[in-house]
């Protein structure tokens, strides 16, 4: 099982931020990167939105960085441990541009950058942004096709609805081959579909954990999967956010189980498929009480699952 390092305030979700989250600063950010890039942590995701609307900012918090940017802040600040994102919007980005941004962080870094794609869900963010949201499904379908053209011809072209291309090169190319990872964020049979089609990866959210094994099937039944190795992410806090970042209890997500509970469940959910998960943040004080119980989970938890 991999694990991904929490960092502390990369967003303010009132269903799962301690109070002392806020005070944390970029610098703090980089010292526990830098911690958790020592002790053996496998990944670290960033959230994505743009802009929140005044009434989500109840639930979602105001705060959240650009996950490109922040990525490959991280990669320059560490020497091995992969960069990922959870989400990247993709229907409110330019796919040269997004393209260009990601290949260059993964060559600089000397191919460890990764991305989870999704297609959003605040309409109101594509209103201000001025993408249309009822069409982000298509949009994200051939802006992934384009992406991967851009990262792996010699000679790109591609002809779409929402970008086009040709006669054109694109340089530097992705140090991963043949390209580097893409995982899908999102629940939905269309999401699913995406990432039969496209992804090494997936990313649930809202899907119950039970439930997790029979959604991986599918992904695996559909047309566009080639049997290449496939990852599962599934944090234990997840199912602590529904829908619209709306707060829910589950007693398997709660922050602070001992030992033999952590790695329960960690078991558990490898069983149902899962390769990639997270330990939820402690109810603690402050950034080093927070790193003390990180390295508990990595050189205690770890080595007992599989």
């Amino acid at each position: 099982m991999k694990l991904v390092f929490n960092l502390p305030h990369m967003l303010r979700l009132k269903a799962m931020t301690q109070p002392w989250e806020a005070a944390v600063t970029g610098a703090d950010q980089t010292r526990m990167a830098k911690c958790a890039d020592a002790w053996g942590y496998d990944m670290i995701a960033v959230p994505e939105h743009f802009v929140i609307p005044n009434d989500h900012v109840e639930l979602s918090g105001p705060h959240y960085l650009q996950s490109t940017v922040a990525q490959a802040y991280l990669a320059g600040a560490t020497e091995r441990i992969r960069l990922n994102s959870c989400i990247t919007v993709l229907p409110l980005q330019h796919p040269i541009v997004l393209a260009k941004a990601l290949a260059t962080a993964d060559w600089m870094s000397g191919g460890r950058m990764m991305v989870t794609f999704g297609v959003g869900w605040l309409e109101k963010e594509f209103e201000l942004l001025g993408v249309p949201f009822h069409e982000r499904g298509r949009m994200a379908d051939e802006y992934l096709a384009a992406i991967v053209e851009l990262w792996t011809s010699d000679s790109p072209s591609f002809q779409g609805r929402y970008v086009s291309f040709d006669d054109v090169a694109f340089e530097p190319k992705p140090v991963q081959k043949p390209h580097l990872p893409v995982w899908i964020g999102g629940d939905a049979d269309a999401a699913l579909r995406r990432a039969a089609k496209f992804a090494s990866g997936w990313w649930s959210f809202l899907t119950p954990p039970e439930k997790i094994a029979e959604r991986l099937e599918f992904i695996k039944s559909q047309p566009g999967y080639d049997g290449r190795t496939f990852d599962v992410v599934h944090g234990l806090g997840t199912t602590r956010v529904g829908e619209g970042h709306v707060a829910r209890d589950d007693p398997h997500g709660r922050p602070g189980m001992n030992a033999a509970e952590i790695v329960d469940r960690l078991c558990w959910l490898g069983e149902q498929g899962v390769t990639v998960s997270a330990v939820p943040l402690p109810p603690v004080s402050g950034v080093d009480e927070y790193l003390d119980y990180a390295q508990w989970v990595v050189e205690e938890i770890k080595p007992q699952v599989p």
